[in-house]
């Protein structure tokens, strides 16, 4: 009887080990080709334009500015001039608006893609 539970014994590592290989192999995410991008509608980059006019064309959209102090600050872009940009509605700040100086802007990054 020993003999035979050994038997089992020794069978049952090679089985694990393929079974755990088996598990590690399967995809865990969705291939590329088969994710879905949709468009949000209105909000579109022109690597060609100035920062106001990027501004301009996010104006009522929802942005997070980063400046070149590495502070960054999201909100809805409300109005935008020659050198400054409002935005209301901050993150984290839903009562507050923060008047921004263009020049000290060194990225912009919003939700292009539903």
């Amino acid at each position: 009887m020993a003999k035979n539970t050994q038997w089992k014994d020794g069978l049952g590592v090679p089985w694990a080990v393929l079974l755990c290989g088996i598990v590690l192999a399967l995809p865990t995410s969705v291939p590329a080709q088969q994710a879905k991008v949709t468009a949000v509608e209105g909000v579109s980059y022109n690597v060609n334009a100035s920062m106001v006019d990027n501004l301009k064309s996010l104006t009522g959209k929802k942005v997070s500015v980063t400046l070149d102090s590495g502070k960054s600050f999201t909100g809805i872009v409300k109005e935008v001039g020659n050198h400054l940009v409002q935005l209301e509605k901050l993150e984290g700040k839903e009562y507050f608006d923060a008047l921004i100086a263009i020049e000290h802007i060194e990225a912009i990054d919003t939700r292009v893609r539903g």
